[in-house]
């Protein structure tokens, strides 16, 4: 039920070579409801002027789709990606490792991360004694990491594989680490940070995805 590790076996491999990315033969209406979801969301939240959010949901976003992207381009360099999502399992699959429905979903797990955390934003967990403890931002980061990555690990042990590993070397440990710290620990920092600081930051990691996505598509590297 659970896959903690990639395998390495040929089945892995063919099934990533048999993976279309962009395309729409397995296309449904689905995809235009989850849309229509995740805009009523964000306006909701604009609409509130709860713009800490929109922050939030952005930040993370952004994030993801810079590792997704990186993700292709290991694909591309390396024969095989890191995490690859298979042709069964979604209605459009946008770059080798994620699908529609997926980045869907991490375009509000941001969202919904940030608004896990308490109203007071510099509550500190096991602050006593003279300790100083772990900040709330912090703490919730690495409780929605460890989440997503169990979540993760289930998908890739699903029969229409969800999800797929083919590296030995990786699976829900690197995942955890390396892949969704980074998302929440964007979601739940960006928000606070100086608002120069906080432009910058959001500018900078979706020009350089859009940057990247013009250039590497055309080239037929992602």
């Amino acid at each position: 039920m659970f896959v903690f590790w990639g395998d390495g076996s040929q089945e892995a491999k063919d099934l990533i070579n048999s993976i279309i990315v962009r395309s729409t033969e397995n296309f449904n209406w689905t995809f235009i409801f989850i849309l229509a979801v995740v805009f009523y969301v964000y306006w909701t939240e604009i609409h509130k002027k709860n713009y800490e959010v929109i922050w939030a949901g952005l930040a993370l976003y952004g994030v993801h789709w810079l590792y997704e992207i990186l993700n292709a381009v290991i694909a591309h360099v390396a024969g095989y990606p890191l995490w690859a999502v298979s042709n069964e399992s979604t209605t459009f699959i946008l770059l080798i490792g994620v699908c529609w429905e997926l980045s869907m979903m991490f375009s509000l797990a941001g969202i919904i991360s940030f608004k896990m955390l308490p109203k007071d934003r510099t509550v500190r967990y096991f602050a006593k004694n003279g300790r100083k403890g772990i900040s709330c931002k912090l703490a919730g980061a690495i409780s929605m990491a460890l989440l997503f990555a169990l979540v993760e690990s289930f998908l890739a042990g699903t029969s229409n594989h969800s999800f797929i590993w083919v590296y030995k070397w990786w699976g829900v440990l690197p995942v955890f680490i390396t892949t969704y710290i980074p998302f929440f620990l964007a979601s739940n920092y960006v928000p606070d940070m100086a608002p120069k600081t906080r432009k910058r930051f959001l500018a900078g990691i979706w020009g350089l995805d859009a940057l990247l996505l013009v250039i590497l598509i055309p080239l037929g590297i992602i």
